[in-house]
Parts: structure tokens; sequence; C-alpha cells
């Protein structure tokens, strides 16, 4: 178990700036974080923009499975007892700027500092919440309720009262990989869901609340 943390120690502080075995790394979109096959040598902590975390397949198949926004870690997998190489790509979706912290230094502040440990342990519940919901979707959903779920998750409606969000630009086939469907379907429900006033779809896709009508009917 970590130890309290020191006197002193700035959880934000610390998550926000550049020290011994971290330092803040800028990225424009597109540009990769790390690829499938990298040694697991460090974890991120995103300050500012969104990425997706990716797998190819064997056959040269690529799905998004997961997107990442500001104030959560990715590349968590370099902090298994032997994280090895990297089983996914973590690219840069807008202009990104982040923290790196080595394994090393990643392993020293959980060990010593108590509020970073609780963090960073939210953090792994909440994805192992997520991924069993996922899962969960994946098994019992069908695809245009899969779609609804993902918008929803990508608005990520905050302050009460708020009743439609302009998510960050994603493609037809990121969200096609990320239900288990086609883009030429996802094209077909985001259609589907203009039509009926759930968003509006201009390049960009604004979500209203309304969407939530498809995902919570049976």
């Amino acid at each position: 178990m970590a130890n309290v943390s020191k006197p002193g120690f700035d959880l934000n502080a610390y998550l926000r700036s550049a020290g011994p075995g971290r330092r803040i790394v800028q990225l424009n979109s597109s540009q990769v974080f790390f690829s499938q096959g990298d040694s697991a040598d460090c974890v991120f902590y995103l300050h500012k923009g969104r990425a997706k975390i990716s797998v190819l397949s064997s056959s040269g198949k690529e799905a998004t499975i997961r997107l990442v926004g500001a104030g959560n870690f990715f590349g968590e997998k370099a902090m298994a007892a032997n994280p090895g190489l990297r089983v996914t790509t973590a690219t840069a979706v807008t202009a990104c700027t982040a923290l790196r912290i080595a394994r090393p230094e990643f392993l020293r502040v959980m060990r010593e500092e108590q509020d970073f440990s609780n963090l960073f342990s939210s953090f792994l519940l909440e994805c192992n919440l997520r991924t069993q919901a996922d899962l969960v979707d994946q098994l019992f959903n069908r695809a245009e309720k899969r779609l609804a779920r993902v918008l929803l998750l990508l608005a990520e409606y905050r302050q009460p009262g708020e009743d439609d969000v302009l998510i960050q630009p994603i493609s037809q086939q990121a969200l096609a990989s990320m239900i288990g469907s086609t883009r030429p379907r996802v094209n077909a429900f985001l259609s589907r869901f203009r039509k009926l006033g759930f968003i509006e779809y201009n390049g960009r896709i604004r979500v209203h609340k309304s969407l939530l009508n498809v995902f919570l009917r049976d």
C-alpha cells in the first residue's frame, strides 16, 4: 500500500509540470504517442485534446477500442508486472498536450504518494467498469443502440441543463470500428438520428440529449 502523501506534494502541480522522469509532449492531429509493438515503458496523462487507442489485426484491419479525453491516463500497460510490448497504438485525434511519465518514476510516485495512487486506482476501476459495460453492449445491444451509446459517451454531458454538445471530430470509420459495424451502416444510422432530431450532422456531430431515447428504449 502507498504511504500517505508527503507534506507539500501537490497532485495537480505534479501532473501539470515536467520533472525527473516526466516531460510534457505536444502532438499534432494524427501523430502517434506510441505504436503497437513498442516497448511499454511509460504512461501518459492527457492535458488537452483527444486521442484514440486502436489495435491492428494481422490482416491489417484497424479497430478503435477507446477514445481518451483530457484528464485521463493512457498507456497503462506500462504498469503491468511484466509490461513487455505495447498491444495497442495511441494516436492524437486533435492537437494534444500530455505528460509522459517513465515507468520507474510512475512506480516511485505510486509507492510514495497516496493521492497519486488513489487517482490512478480510480482510473483503473473506471476503465474496468467501462470495459464490462462495453462487453454487455456488444453482446446484447443492436448496432444502432451501440452507436447512440458511443455518441453520448463522446458528448460527456457535465453541465446541468446542457441540451446539446458538439463532439470532437471523429470519422464514420472510427465509429464503425468502435461498435463492431460498417461505415455504410453508421452513415445510415447517423442520417436517421439527424432526421429524428437527435443530432445535427454537418461534418461534425452535435449530440442532443434526446438521443437518450434511442439508448434507453427496449
